[in-house]
């Protein structure tokens, strides 16, 4: 997910409503929408910013791992269909 907000500051806004803020008014002074503040909610609520670090890095390293993967599993078809052909 491409944001132009920093995990600490999606964190803040989640913690400014928690604390008894309006959400309309959290929103508007970050300039989002209400469904975009509660789908950062629903990732990122009950979260500290240590957490929200630990978590980018995992989502990094799973993107990671799913492409080499994807490229392990595109060599070992290749493998196959060169290995099936008669020469």
């Amino acid at each position: 997910m491409k944001t132009r907000f920093t995990d600490e500051q999606i964190i803040q806004m989640i913690k400014e409503q928690e604390a008894g803020e309006k959400t309309t008014d959290v929103c508007r002074r970050y300039g989002i929408s209400q469904g975009t503040f509660y789908k950062y909610k629903s990732k990122y609520g009950g979260m500290e910013p240590s957490d929200a670090k630990k978590l980018r890095a995992l989502e990094a390293e799973n993107a990671k791992l799913k492409k080499l993967l994807t490229e392990q599993m595109l060599d070992n078809a290749m493998l196959r269909d060169v290995n099936s052909k008669k020469w």
